[in-house]
């Protein structure tokens, strides 16, 4: 008998954040023995690289995946925040992507923006209005406002952790219109946090019907963080859906 061979999660983390923003989900798939990989998007975490538009993101993450591909490697990609949006054009076309779970995550279709898709939905209040801090080309958080925005049901430890790690985001990653829509060719679940004060549920939930499976979790915008078992349990569920026998 071959061995079974779970696939790979990719965890594409949102704006203002990093890979850093998985580590306690991470944690806890390594010990439901799911491997996981959160890269850093271009300019953020740890990386070298400048910050830059949508299309420069999605390139980065869409570099990986085939990397992964060639080493044989199957992946269920998992995306917060902005990051549906990376991972909506990164996916497009690849064939080792078996599934994507949108984390409280915005899913635009080809042709939309990230702007232009909040812009068409039903009116709602955003908190992160409030805590954006704008620049010129690029915008930031003020730590004041962290913790209400993304990390309401963390611990003040957690959260203090988190705000502190938060860095900048450019504008043109919300205003580029995407080339491709990878949730039209691969399956997708979508997971709702009812509690989000980021992302209002009434928008959630329009993005969520352009997915196949929706879940949803009583919490924040940081469910890595505030709901870690539980969100572990989603993509779990979905990761031994797709093991293979090598």
């Amino acid at each position: 008998m071959g061995s079974v061979r779970s696939p790979l999660v990719v965890l594409v983390h949102g704006a203002f954040h990093g890979g850093w923003c998985w580590s306690a989900l991470q944690a806890e798939l390594d010990r439901r023995a799911i491997p996981s990989l959160a890269p850093d998007l271009p300019g953020h975490g740890a990386s070298l690289e400048p910050l830059g538009n949508l299309s420069d993101d999605a390139r980065s993450v869409r570099a990986l995946l085939d990397r992964l591909r060639d080493h044989g490697r199957d992946v269920v990609l998992v995306a917060h925040s902005y990051g549906g949006a990376v991972a909506t054009q990164a996916a497009a076309g690849a064939a080792n992507v078996g599934h994507i779970v949108y984390v409280t995550a915005f899913v635009p279709d080809e042709g939309e923006t990230v702007l232009g898709l909040v812009g068409s939905l039903p009116a709602a209040e955003y908190a992160l209005q409030a805590a954006m801090v704008l620049g010129e080309t690029s915008c930031t958080i003020d730590p004041g406002h962290a913790r209400a925005t993304f990390y309401g049901e963390c611990t003040e430890r957690v959260a203090g952790a988190a705000a502190a790690r938060l860095d900048t985001q450019a504008l043109a990653t919300f205003s580029e219109p995407l080339t491709a829509a990878a949730w039209r060719s691969i399956p997708s679940t979508y997971v709702r946090c009812l509690r989000d004060q980021a992302l209002p549920d009434v928008h959630q939930v329009v993005m969520a019907a352009r997915c196949n499976d929706v879940t949803t979790l009583d919490t924040d915008h940081s469910p890595f963080a505030s709901k870690t078992a539980e969100l572990a349990d989603v993509i779990e569920r979905i990761a031994v859906a797709h093991r293979t026998v090598a």
